[in-house]
Order: C-alpha cells, then structure tokens, then sequence
C-alpha cells in the first residue's frame, strides 16, 4: 500500500469497539528489526484477521522492517507460495496463496517457508503512540498491516504488465484472478497470456463477479483498480480508489492510505470476496474450441490402462468443460474431467489405443491418438538385482518398456535394468572402464533422471557423480546406444561464487543434480 496523497482529520473508521473477539485462526509472526512499538501494533492486526480467516493450520508471517527504495510504499506483502490442484482445492487449474491453500486442504502444504511475507517501510511517517490517533501527517501502521495481511491471505493477482509492448501475463491465476471480469462477462484469468489482450484488460474495466462480494456491495460488481496507466503494485489488486476512497469500512483494500486513516476491521466487503475465493469461480465464456490435448500418455495397468495428458494450450480461453476418451478398438467413449483417467474393463493380453478430445460449449478438439498399449496382469513382487543395494534409484518408461537406473554403494557401478518380455534386462553401464566416454573410477552421489522424445524414439539422460574426481557426469542412453561425458567439475580452477558469468568449476560437483 502506497501513501495517500492528501491528509484527512484522524478518524477511526472501523473500530471494533474492544469488544473480544474468538479466533478462527492461529498466526505466527517472526519479526525482523521491528522496535517494540510496532510490534504492538502488528500484533494488534493479526488478531484481526484470526478473528476473521477461517484456518485449522498455523498461519507463519515473516515481517521485516527496512528502509523502501520505493518512494511513497509503506508496505508490501506476498504469499509465501502458491499451489494448484490439491486435496479440497476449489478449482484444481487455480492458484491459491499458501495461507488460503492450507485453509482448504486442512493441512500445511509446504512447511519449510512462511505463508506471508511482509515488508514495511521503517523510513515513513509513523505514529509511535500506540493510541490509534494518528495525526494528518502521521499513518497508522497498524492499518497498514491488516491491508498487508488481506494481500497475503489471498486479496492479489499474479498479473505482470510490460509498459514498453503493452503485454499482460498472468502465467499462474489465482481464485482472485478467476473472479475478475471484464465489460463483456470474460474472465481475466481466461485471457491469453502473455498478450497485448490481457493487458489492455489490465488496464480497463474490471469489477468482482463473486456473490458475496455483490451482495456486500449493495448488489453492485465491486470495481477495481485498473487505471490506463497501469502501476506496479497497485493495479489490479486493489479496489478502485476512486470508488471506494470514501466508504468508510470498505475502503481498507485500496491502493493507497491517507495520513491520519485509520481501519482496525477488514470490513463486510473484503471479507466478503475472501469467502468467495474458498468456492469454484463460474465457468467463463467460451472463445473456440479447444486445441488438441498435449504429451498424451498411456500406462499399462492389470485389466486397465491410466490415461494421463496435458490441457490444450487455449485451455483458459476455451474454457473445457470435459474430455472424451474413446477406446478405439471397443468403440466405447468415456468422459472425464482432469488427467489422469483410468479406463477399467480391458482384457490382459489385447493391443488398445486411445482417442483424446477436450469439449466446451462450442464443440470439439480435434483428437489425439495414442500409442498402443497392452494391458498385463498384476506385477508379482520380485528381486531385481541382488548384487546390489540400490542406494540411488531413479525410474522411467524407455520406448513403452518399464526402465530403472540405480547406483550401488557396495561396488560404486551405475546399473540400468529393462523389463523385456517378462523379465529385467540388468547392465552396469558406468564406473568399470570402456569405451564411448565410461569411467573406472567409483561412482555416487545424488542420480537423476529425465527423457526426451516419445514413442520408441525415447532418450533417457541420467546425472550422477565420479567421487574420484568429484565431477558431476551424464550418460545418454536409447535403445541400442550409450554415451558419456562430464558435465562439470573438470575445469582447471575453482570459480569464484561472486561471478555473475558461470562456467565450468574445478570443485566438489558430485552433490549437483540436473
């Protein structure tokens, strides 16, 4: 939130009368540099959102307190993380803020980092007092977190706009950006990205098409802030200034704060648009039809097959609806709506293929065809190498056939092991001298593993160390050929880690990973 550009006489314009209040949730904020009186009164702004954020999981704040090379910002926040397509998530190809994600799940999504961080400006005009009374040339920071807090729990875009191309990205949308409409009923989120599209809606009329927030807002679509010039920071995540500057209660979420405001509630209306980001936004309207689906893939199961594929590329802008999985030798179509599907009822020993297509209300993708597939009964559990300890183990498909890489300890080799007509192909491939690259020395570390191409033209590359020379190497493997070479760790003199300019290193690369 910006500094407002005119004072106004000091005013309590949502006070909670001191009334107490049950908590909903629990935060817990670590400060950074902060003095004991502002503390007091974020301590004072958490307890208005657990008394207003409904959350089973811990809430963890990170707050900092610093100087802002950004003039007139008194604050600035952002989720810790985002996460899609998770247990309880309202809409799986959203994404939700780390603190309303954990809401929803019931769980902490990523434990290792805060929910929000916060930042605010120790170099501005603050009222020290504690006595929520600042003066026309002072701003309450107590105001300022509850605004802060609203950010991070979820009241954001992840919009980006380029004033030189005047293109607008929104690469990851949240439930916010799902909720956001233009004149002509389509969804923000929905818009291709990046496009100059997207950010001339970034610059125009947009207004809030949740229930609740209407209903809040007196039956009206809350406007928001999205001036034809747009402003880093303030665009698009906030309400309209000009609409709400002066509603009392449910100005708090606009960009900018007076001298001499001062909020201690959230408000009906933010609190509002924050339960309708914890239901499924409504469908927007359809542009096209879909494109094909993409990097279709069909796994062998005992009676059955899991189909998985990636969404068309105008997945947002067509808005799918469902997706048709035709078998292709019964006939017979079924409908799923996400990846992965698992098609039953097949017959162990019988060649499949399958057809793709996404639906919207428009019509029809074209279809994607698949590779043949032939369903097998249930794997027995075996033993495949027990020369081996297996300490390092990655797996993959290499050309439709089952393929895993693995680094035993006991002899420092790295092994591949194929399954072929019923049974496992094994080779130590690496780390007993030869040819094409091989090494001798003892072999380690962290093995990882990626493939290019599809079908039968797979190529699977592995990454892994020499602990001799502390190199960090890479073998190429198909199906009838394997080559080896070092990555790095081979070079002449270690590299100083404050150069921008990375090359090759002489140092300890065995704990790299590709």
């Amino acid at each position: 939130i910006f500094a407002g550009s005119t004072s106004v006489k000091t005013y309590n314009a949502t006070s909670s009368g001191g009334a107490h209040l049950e908590q909903k949730s629990k935060f817990e904020v670590t400060y950074n540099n902060f003095p004991t009186w502002a503390q007091t009164e974020i301590q004072a702004a958490v307890d208005v959102w657990a008394a207003n954020f409904q959350s089973s999981v811990p809430i963890k704040v990170e707050a900092t307190w610093g100087r802002s090379q950004v003039y007139g910002l008194l604050g600035s926040a952002r989720p810790g993380n985002y996460f899609n397509n998770f247990v309880n998530a309202p809409d799986a190809t959203l994404w939700y803020p780390s603190a309303l994600a954990n809401a929803l799940a019931g769980r902490d999504l990523d434990k290792n980092n805060p929910e929000i961080v916060i930042q605010v400006n120790s170099a501005a005009t603050w009222d020290m007092r504690n006595d929520g009374k600042p003066s026309s040339s002072e701003y309450d920071l107590q105001s300022v977190f509850i605004h802060e807090l609203g950010h991070g729990l979820g009241f954001l875009s992840t919009d980006s706009y380029d004033p030189f191309f005047g293109y607008g990205s929104i690469d990851q949308p949240t439930p916010y950006d799902a909720y956001l409409q233009l004149d002509d009923g389509r969804r923000l989120s929905d818009l291709p990205s990046p496009s100059i599209e997207l950010g001339k809606a970034l610059t125009n009329n947009l207004s809030w098409s949740g229930v609740k927030g209407i209903a809040a807002n007196g039956g009206v679509k809350p406007k928001i802030y999205a001036p034809n010039r747009y402003q880093s920071g303030s665009s698009v995540s906030h309400l309209d200034e000009a609409t709400f500057a002066s509603a009392g209660i449910n100005s708090l979420m606009t960009p900018s704060l007076d001298a001499g405001e001062v909020f201690r509630q959230p408000g009906p209306l933010l609190l509002a648009m924050m339960e309708d980001m914890r239901t499924k936004p409504p469908a927007g309207i359809a542009v096209g039809i879909p494109n094909q689906v993409r990097n279709l893939q069909v796994l062998v199961g005992d009676s059955s097959a899991i189909v998985t594929f990636d969404p068309p590329t105008n997945v947002r802008s067509a808005q799918v609806t469902s997706y048709a999985i035709k078998n292709n030798k019964t006939g017979v179509t079924v409908f799923a709506n996400t990846s992965p599907f698992t098609v039953t009822g097949l017959k162990n020993g019988t060649t499949y293929t399958f057809s793709i297509s996404a639906i919207n209300n428009n019509g029809t993708s074209d279809p994607l065809i698949s590779d043949s597939i032939t369903p097998v009964a249930t794997w027995k559990q075996a033993v495949i190498d027990n020369a081996s300890d297996a300490k390092y183990v990655v797996s993959a498909s290499l050309n439709n056939k089952p393929f895993i890489a693995y680094i035993s300890s006991k002899t420092g080799t790295l092994r591949t092991a194929t399954y072929t007509n019923g049974t496992w192909k094994k080779v130590v491939i690496d780390g007993m001298g030869g040819t094409s690259g091989r090494t001798n020395h003892k072999l380690g570390g962290h093995l990882s593993l990626c493939s290019s191409g599809t079908g039968t033209r797979q190529v699977i590359h592995l990454f892994y160390g020499d602990l001799a020379d502390n190199d960090l190497r890479h073998a190429t493997i198909t199906d009838t050929t394997q080559s080896f070479e070092v990555v790095d760790g081979n070079a002449p003199q270690i590299q100083s880690y404050e150069e921008v300019d990375r090359t090759r290193t002489g140092s300890d690369v065995t704990v790299s990973s590709a």
